[in-house]
């Protein structure tokens, strides 16, 4: 049977750096074949030279047999390819509906578009409402849309780049679902994660990328998620060292913390967050994480009486001023949000370093001092990157990442707020972003990890709280809570008081 896709010795070089050298993979008619590798490790590139974004300088592609050499994403998307990115492409200020139908050639009439995404929707289980702004959207909403978008266009090879990155374990299991219907009808999926236990339950082979070269192509499930990540790094992972943490007095205090808000409102929220502890927090993407995360850096208002560091009420002060006292953030988009893509790694350290660490003094920028903090999180976080002068935007999405909680964590925050710390992130370069977030606690620093990967809170928190409709439950001691428990709080059918923080 001729392969779906086929690459035969590819290579691609860009200034200073060989991304890819002679990889040759190929991808059979039905199966689920995944790609792994390290951030950095030439995956982007590679799936990019398939969707026609980029050329390759050596090698060649077939697709059903025939010479595959997209001059353009419009010609991949015409010959059967589709991709789902892990950076979002779409517009805030348009629709659902709207979105959808600019990734399409053809795009039928209004109506019969938006009666064709709620069918869709519905029956793949990623409601959406085709009317609504992607402004109003979470994450996982518009990673929803993304893959609405492709599922339209009946692609003979379907590329997924992080799609479960947002998504809540149900979500991901009814994605998987879906991909097994395509897969039964003779689509071939090419897969893109860095969840090694999701890659061992439902791909059928990995191809396995290293500095730019194929090393391996396995059976994922004839291997262990250590081994595999062993193949990736080309080393054994470490071991999370959970020790020397010891809570202590009250840093943080939060009470009847209401907002108004074009997505999800958040409804007399109060918590508690003391010295060297770990909050954790889960829930279903739009219940109110971004907005939460929002409230406390300041960038949402919030009434007097809210929000107190140390005893001091900062419910009215602004960002800049919370950073100064301590209370830092990482947000969820790392890109547009978190970091500006056009700005160099070493001007995007001013963002949130730039009081902090005297980055800026009497309204005056230090480029060395800029470029010296830069360089700092590169090396303390291992991002792979030619240097500080190079654009946010040319990182790979895990090494930007690893950029943004260096970032922070280097800020020494008297509280850390996160949310999606490790998304997109390889292995290792999780575990490594898991043991910096343990030691920061281990040095006294409060810190409230909002997530979607249950196994990242139960790893890292002390206690755990779910969101549910812009509610936070009480919490409980991550110890013992079980993966039905938690089911039943990120569903808000789990019985017990929202949290209020006595006065």
């Amino acid at each position: 049977m001729t392969d779906v896709f086929r690459a035969e010795s590819l290579g691609k070089t860009y200034p200073g750096v060989r991304a890819n050298e002679d990889v040759s993979f190929s991808v059979a008619p039905g199966e689920i074949h995944a790609l792994l590798g390290e951030n950095g490790a030439g995956k982007s590139t590679l799936v990019k030279m398939i969707y026609g974004l980029v050329k390759p300088d050596d090698g060649h592609m077939t697709l059903m047999g025939s010479v595959h050499a997209p001059a353009d994403p419009r010609a991949a998307r015409a010959a059967g390819v589709a991709m789902v990115f892990q950076h979002f492409s779409l517009f805030d200020a348009l629709t659902v509906a709207e979105n959808i139908a600019l990734g399409m050639e053809n795009p039928p009439k209004s109506r019969e578009l938006s009666q064709r995404i709620a069918e869709l929707s519905q029956s793949y289980g990623l409601p959406l409402n085709p009317a609504r702004r992607v402004a109003s959207l979470s994450a996982g909403e518009r990673q929803r849309v993304e893959i609405l978008r492709c599922l339209l266009q009946s692609p003979r090879l379907l590329i997924m780049d992080e799609p479960t990155s947002v998504l809540t374990p149900q979500e991901a299991e009814i994605l998987f679902a879906t991909l097994r219907q395509l897969a039964a009808g003779g689509t071939a999926i090419l897969y893109i994660s860095h969840k090694l236990d999701e890659i061992r339950s439902h791909c059928d082979r990995a191809t396995i990328l290293r500095h730019g070269r194929v090393v391996n192509t396995v059976d994922p499930r004839a291997h262990t998620a250590r081994e595999l990540a062993a193949m990736m790094v080309g080393a054994e992972m470490r071991v999370i060292d959970r020790s020397g943490r010891k809570p202590g007095a009250e840093v943080l205090r939060v009470a009847g913390l209401a907002t108004a808000s074009d997505g999800m409102a958040l409804k007399d929220v109060a918590l508690t967050l003391r010295a060297g502890e770990i909050l954790g927090i889960g829930g279903v993407a739009g219940n109110g994480q971004e907005e939460l995360l929002s409230a406390l850096s300041g960038e949402i208002a919030t009434r007097p009486g809210t929000i107190t560091l140390d005893g001091v009420d900062l419910s009215r002060t602004p960002p800049e001023a919370r950073r100064k006292a301590g209370l830092l953030a990482a947000p969820e988009d790392r890109l547009g949000h978190a970091a500006v893509p056009e700005f160099s790694l070493a001007e995007n350290t001013l963002l949130t370093a730039g009081s902090r660490q005297g980055l800026i003094r009497g309204g005056l920028i230090d480029h060395s001092a800029a470029q010296a903090f830069a360089q700092a999180v590169i090396a303390a976080f291992d991002v792979r990157t030619p240097g500080p002068q190079t654009a946010a935007g040319a990182l790979s999405g895990g090494n930007l990442q690893k950029f943004v909680i260096g970032r922070e964590v280097l800020g020494k925050p008297r509280v850390l707020v996160v949310n999606q710390p490790t998304w997109g992130v390889d292995a290792g370069a999780a575990a490594q972003v898991r043991q910096a977030l343990l030691d920061l606690a281990a040095k006294g620093a409060g810190i409230i990890v909002i997530s979607q990967d249950l196994d990242e809170l139960l790893e890292l928190s002390d206690r755990f709280c779910a969101l549910n409709d812009g509610r936070l439950s009480a919490p409980r001691p991550t110890e013992g809570l079980s993966i039905d428990e938690i089911g039943l709080m990120l569903g808000g059918a789990h019985g017990m008081e929202v949290a209020h923080v006595p006065a």
